[in-house]
């Protein structure tokens, strides 16, 4: 029976780090879709040929900028060289600075005031938004498509007129066209202190003829960015499509072609671990919703757009049309204010937050709400953590006392092993019979372990795919939680007058921080406080469980090696106080190192 039990924990362990690494690749195993999400999905795959087919029909032109308008572009123009090709209006609010060209009436001009692109002084602001000249073209544009194909629209060439010279807060912009032939078009933005803008598309019939029309949006994208390449984070096109969420890889969309899908309400757009560019149309109308590649003839092109049904203007008629923007940084209480303010539905799905959401969301507003009290993201983990303790204290005690009756019993099964070692069988009888007469449950130290794995995981994700770690300082060398620790043992921690490995050479995996062997020895040291297995090869492969995890959490934010430290370090003092009052040493008997 003690061998089953150690074989319990080491797949308790073994477990924790395939939900940790593996989790979302995982998920469609363990988490099948219900019977709902699996209709729904065939329901897509059904109408997405056809909806595909209504795309690219001759009497509807594809949207301005889609898979025929390939751009050639390998070194681009400087980002400065681009924006003075055209007449702008400036935007400029208190989280954004940019830009709209007039020319295509384009938002492709977009730096974010509050977030640098590193913690150097005087190192420049996040880009998000490009012109299309640009090496890295980002834009979202706007427009309307006809069935009438000899019908006159705006397109990325058309220059439009305004009065006004900026967009801000308080003052919104109308840009306006005339087509020549009775069609007057106009487009109101509008724009708030975040990251959302919104758009009016209007069009005035003064002809004497029916019109048929549709405006549609579109956020295009040139060249795969890089990415971190994590299970655990979805970085590409996303949108929450027919009530679903919808998460496309670069990868999967090149290779496995475009995706179309209906949708009433919803939203779409591309996201990166920290920002988030989205189209958000009115959520009461039916539209239809694109993931397009296009690059066998130049650079990779992603774009996610969407047009509405075509509806007829009558002669003096008016057709409007109100959709929204978001373009920024991943704020989740902002993006949550959208969500319930704009009722938009599930734009908070953006941040990645797993299949533990009503466990992850939790912590991040503790989190949060405990950043804004302490003032340093790092102390605010740390209490967070003790909360945590706190909370599942009756939990780890139950397993702790457990464990200090299975280290007291150690001598005994010891024992029995050396007189039964040679018959299986009687070995776990006798140690059955022990378990009895001490009143002992082996399994009681494993399922507390088992059952912490969601909330360790929720927390995981939290100090992973939000904000609150980014360029967050801590103290001493950490100057950025959301990074590795930057010593090294290759130069002693920073003592040696030599540099540390690049990341791309072989011995890049040297790159030890301090952090991570304080998280390696506050293991091994809560390892000594727990039952020696007896089997001898489970033995040296918990012997080695402290030296792995050093290696592995190397390369993990500093933010997450210091959670894991603090937490085992808790949980170190925790189980030594069960262990003295039930009188067990805290150090490795005679016996036990024997065995």
């Amino acid at each position: 029976m003690q061998n089953e039990d150690q074989r319990n924990i080491l797949l308790a362990v073994v477990l924790s780090a395939v939900i940790l690494f593996g989790w979302t690749f995982a998920q469609e195993y363990f988490f099948p879709p219900s019977p709902e999400q699996i209709a729904a999905r065939e329901a897509a795959q059904q109408q997405q040929q056809s909806q595909a087919n209504i795309a690219s029909d001759s009497s509807i032109p594809e949207v301005p900028g889609g898979t025929n308008n390939l751009l050639k572009l390998i070194e681009g123009r400087p980002r400065e060289e681009a924006l003075a090709d055209a007449k702008r209006i400036t935007i400029d609010t208190p989280t954004v600075e940019g830009s709209i060209s007039l020319t295509g009436g384009r938002i492709d001009d977009l730096v974010l005031k509050n977030y640098q692109t590193s913690i150097e002084e005087g190192s420049p602001n996040v880009v998000l938004l490009s012109p299309a000249q640009t090496r890295n073209p980002y834009y979202a544009d706007f427009g309307w498509i006809s069935s009438d194909r000899k019908l006159a629209v705006p397109d990325n060439k058309t220059t439009w007129t305004t009065t006004d010279t900026s967009l801000t807060p308080e003052n919104p912009v109308i840009l306006t066209w005339n087509n020549g032939s009775g069609l007057k078009f106009e487009r109101e933005l509008s724009i708030d202190d975040g990251y959302m803008i919104s758009i009016k598309q209007r069009v005035v019939n003064t002809s004497n003829g029916i019109v048929d029309l549709a405006p549609y949006s579109l956020v295009s994208r040139t060249n795969t960015p890089e990415t971190l390449g994590y299970y655990i984070l979805h970085e590409g096109p996303i949108g929450v499509l027919g009530g679903s969420l919808t998460e496309v890889d670069y990868s999967d969309l090149k290779e496995d072609g475009n995706v179309a899908l209906p949708s009433t309400g919803g939203w779409l757009g591309i996201t990166d671990k920290y920002w988030l560019t989205a189209l958000i149309p009115d959520q009461s109308k039916e539209v239809s919703t694109r993931f397009i590649y296009s690059g066998k003839n130049g650079p990779d092109r992603y774009q996610t757009d969407y047009f509405y049904n075509v509806e007829a203007v009558a002669a003096g008629g008016t057709l409007e049309f109100s959709s929204n923007l978001f373009a920024g940084a991943k704020e989740v209480p902002l993006i949550d204010q959208y969500t319930d303010d704009l009722g938009i539905q599930d734009l908070d799905l953006a941040v990645d937050f797993g299949w533990f959401y009503y466990i992850t969301k939790p912590f991040f507003y503790a989190l949060h709400w405990l950043t804004s009290i302490i003032g340093n993201v790092g102390l605010s983990i740390m209490a967070l953590t003790v909360i945590i303790k706190l909370f599942l204290f009756p939990l780890a005690n139950k397993s702790y006392v457990s464990m200090a009756k299975m280290r007291k019993l150690q001598p005994k099964l010891v024992t029995l092993r050396e007189k039964f070692g040679d018959d299986r069988q009687k070995l776990n009888q006798e140690m059955m019979t022990l378990y009895k007469q001490e009143k002992v449950n082996p399994m009681a130290g494993c399922l507390p372990i088992v059952i912490q794995i969601p909330i360790f995981f929720s927390l995981y994700k939290v100090l992973f795919v939000t904000l609150e770690m980014r360029q967050a300082p801590f103290y001493g060398w950490i100057h950025d939680l959301s990074v590795p620790d930057p010593t090294s043992l290759v130069n002693g921690f920073g003592l040696l007058p030599w540099g540390i490995p690049e990341a791309d050479t072989l011995i890049a995996f040297l790159n030890i921080g301090i952090w991570p062997v304080l998280m390696g020895i506050s293991m091994f040291l809560q390892q000594q406080l727990n039952p020696q297995p007896t089997d001898p090869v489970q033995a040296k492969v918990f012997l080695f469980m402290p030296l792995f995890f050093t290696f592995l959490l190397g390369t993990f934010p500093a933010g997450l090696v210091i959670y894991w430290t603090w937490n085992n370090l808790l949980s170190i003092i925790q189980q030594a106080v069960i262990m003295k009052k039930a009188g067990v040493p805290l150090g490795r008997t005679p016996a036990e190192t024997k065995s």
